[in-house]
């Protein structure tokens, strides 16, 4: 019986080829290739960008160039992975979580407006699932007390709000290119950002802090050799092969979203007369890059749903637990009731095969099988 993975890459020959070019040159890092998939990336985005070595790196560079510290607060979703709190909690700020709306799952910006103190340093925003969130209102809260708006669009790249491009939107926005994304370099990341002193943050931070510029040094006249550092970062830096898979990758973009997308309106279409679930919703100012397909399984029947699926060869999977449900964040005191949206939605949520290499017979088998588990 064929397993049929929730997510995963799609690899070609282009993307192969783009790689052992790479391991040839003379370059494995901080070479040519990266200044190549940066200027890629600026064009697939919509503002400049800097690659980091992981989307949890990205996030850590982007909470530094907001300058996030101990004493200030960051307001984000529980509705996520954890790296979107914990990348702010390692720089010693408090993470506020705030409940979402019921039919996107992503932040509720009435919610954050009511959250918002003096010490909000960060309002940071997730695309859940590849669906924009409301980006102007929330941008708009957060400049409203002084706080940097930041985007996770780690599920989101090629997605688009009110016509413009995610990545243009938001103070910083943050990618991820794990091999379940939309585009992949294995592992990798992003800060993009159309302010350019946020994003010189960004990218010296994940370069041990070094000062290369001799406008900035203190000691200029120094030879060649001669860099400083001002403060303290860390290596977060992508290599050139990772770099290079992902440029080809970025050539493919525009027919992974719109395949995903059909794969998700099929979804739509073969899922209308089946009861018992709740299929993504689409909000009409939005053209989402779809990462998932998350459904909601009604009546209390994910986990027989679920196992159903597992059990019949299809890798259905779950996203995700609320972050302030880990056991380390009830143990620093966050509590289960304080984001009820999210905390119901994660009983019912339930995400299907995605991913552009998936083929209608399949889809139609994970249908196939998922009427038969809820029937």
């Amino acid at each position: 019986m064929e397993f049929i993975p929730y997510g995963r890459q799609s690899i070609d020959e282009q993307d192969i080829a783009a790689v052992i070019a790479v391991l040839r040159s003379d370059w494995l890092t901080t070479g040519p290739a990266v200044t190549e998939f940066e200027a890629a990336l600026e064009d697939a985005v919509g503002a400049p960008a800097a690659v980091m070595n992981s989307g949890t790196s990205a996030l850590h560079c982007a909470y530094r160039a907001a300058e996030v510290g101990p004493g200030d607060e960051v307001i984000t979703t529980p509705l996520t992975f954890v790296a979107t709190a914990a990348a702010a909690m390692h720089l010693g700020a408090t993470v506020r979580f705030c409940d979402v709306s019921d039919d996107t799952l992503n932040l509720d910006p009435d919610q954050v407006k009511s959250a918002v103190t003096p010490r909000t340093r960060v309002v940071a925003a997730v695309d859940f699932a590849g669906h924009p969130a409301e980006l102007e209102p929330l941008r708009q809260v957060a400049h409203a007390s002084d706080a940097v708006f930041l985007e996770d669009a780690s599920h989101a790249i090629g997605a688009r709000y009110q016509g413009r491009l995610i990545g243009s939107i938001a103070d910083l926005t943050t990618f991820s290119f794990h091999p379940v994304k939309t585009v992949t370099t294995a592992e990798g990341g992003a800060v993009a950002s159309p302010d350019p002193a946020l994003l010189e943050g960004a990218r010296r931070f994940r370069n041990h802090g070094l000062v290369r510029d001799r406008r900035l040094m203190q000691r200029p006249d120094e030879g060649d050799w001669h860099q400083e550092v001002h403060a303290i970062g860390l290596n977060y830096r992508m290599p050139d092969v990772l770099a290079a898979l992902g440029t080809s990758q970025l050539r493919k973009l525009s027919r992974f979203v719109a395949r995903r997308a059909e794969l998700v309106a099929r979804y739509r279409r073969l899922l209308a007369d089946v009861d018992g679930i709740r299929v993504p919703a689409q909000r009409d100012d939005v053209e989402p890059a779809w990462h998932l397909c998350a459904i909601r399984v009604l009546e209390g029947r994910r986990r027989h749903v679920f196992d159903a699926m597992r059990a019949a060869g299809i890798g259905v999977q779950v996203h995700y637990l609320p972050v302030h449900l880990h056991p380390v964040f009830v143990d620093a005191g966050y509590t289960t009731g304080s984001c009820p949206v999210a905390e119901r939605a994660y009983t019912e949520l339930l995400s299907l095969p995605l991913y552009p290499d998936l083929t209608d017979a399949q889809q139609d088998r994970v249908v196939t099988e998922l009427a038969t588990a809820l029937a």
